[in-house]
């Protein structure tokens, strides 16, 4: 046998061996936060169901606290657009660095509530922001929650944006900083893996997140003491897969790995939603003094974070801020 020859034959068996291993589909999702977390149980929930659906045709790892993109919760997205992760399991806040975009549903004070929330994640809105996240390579399957923010610190209770004033406050991302200068904080943005050893050291005084989703799971109250509730930001949960990959299965695989993602999103928001109801109680328990702030109250943290509302929704766009504002503004108008 020639050398062409020889050559030939060893790149089809190669050829042979990795297409083997393509229709295995044996896959790797990604999610920044812990197990115990409702995005990660959620993650491991649509592993579950796809590999039921498929009678194991695709098969997806989870990989908790972004190991797979090195502990770097930023770089997940962007691996993912690439191809180099198959699946993420994240939030708006974490790919807002990719796609701008996404900082629209944690404009401060946009939302008032869940149905608010709801009637955006179901319609017009979220198709805009899902055609936008596929032209960064990702294609978002389906919708779950992170939740509404809430702040928590070391320090004392938070009545008021005077405050805040000078408190050193971790937070995700540039929306979140002006947001926390406009409060007169000192904000910090610092990766979520090493938050709590940043507060365990009081290299911050203070955080803000969800409690079903993080507060309570990541058990912030070991290292705080006083949570403030104040709905101030929301943040969607979601998954996602590589567009890459998406675009290389046939029609009857894309529908039965998405209405598993579907599936795992809607029990992943259950659980959140049903964590939050029941963590401030939990908190409590644990020792955190919780402040809940009147109208009053909370008109004041409005009008303080109004500039670096207009401001973002500049940035993130003032066609799809509108978008926002109109599905929310049905639901306000509702009897």
């Amino acid at each position: 046998m020639n050398n062409n020859k020889r050559v030939a034959v060893v790149l089809s068996v190669l050829a042979m061996a990795f297409s083997g291993v393509a229709a295995a589909g044996n896959y790797r999702l990604s999610s920044e936060t812990s197990e115990a977390t409702s995005r990660t149980v959620g993650a491991q929930k649509f592993a579950e169901l796809v590999e039921e659906a498929t009678d194991g045709e695709v098969s997806v790892r989870v990989f908790a606290n972004a190991v797979l993109a090195g502990g770097d919760q930023l770089k997940q997205a962007e691996m993912v657009g690439r191809g180099d992760i198959d699946f993420i399991v994240t939030s708006a806040i974490t790919v807002s660095p990719l796609v701008p975009e996404m900082s629209v549903f944690s404009l401060p004070y946009l939302y008032s509530g869940y149905d608010e929330v709801d009637a955006t994640l179901a319609g017009e809105p979220a198709e805009q922001v899902e055609e936008i996240m596929a032209s960064h390579g990702l294609v978002v399957l389906g919708w779950g929650e992170s939740g509404f923010r809430e702040l928590t610190n070391s320090v004392k209770p938070i009545m008021s944006p005077a405050d805040l004033r000078g408190m050193k406050i971790r937070v995700a991302g540039p929306m979140f900083i002006d947001i926390m200068a406009a409060l007169g904080a000192n904000p910090q943005q610092i990766q979520w893996t090493e938050t709590f050893s940043s507060l365990q050291q009081g290299v911050v005084d203070g955080q803000e997140n969800p409690i079903g989703s993080i507060i309570v799971p990541q058990r912030i109250y070991e290292v705080q003491d006083y949570l403030t509730a104040w709905h101030y930001s929301y943040d969607p949960a979601f998954l996602a897969v590589s567009r890459q990959l998406w675009e290389s299965w046939d029609a009857q695989t894309q529908n039965e790995v998405s209405r598993a993602a579907q599936e795992a999103m809607d029990y992943q928001k259950e659980l959140t939603r049903q964590q939050t109801a029941d963590g401030e109680a939990l908190l409590e328990e644990k020792g955190m003094q919780i402040t809940t702030l009147s109208d009053e109250q909370l008109q004041a943290f409005r009008d303080a974070t109004r500039e670096p509302f207009e401001s973002w929704a500049q940035k993130v766009g003032m066609p799809l801020v509108e978008t926002f504002q109109a599905a929310i503004e049905q639901v306000r108008q509702q009897p």
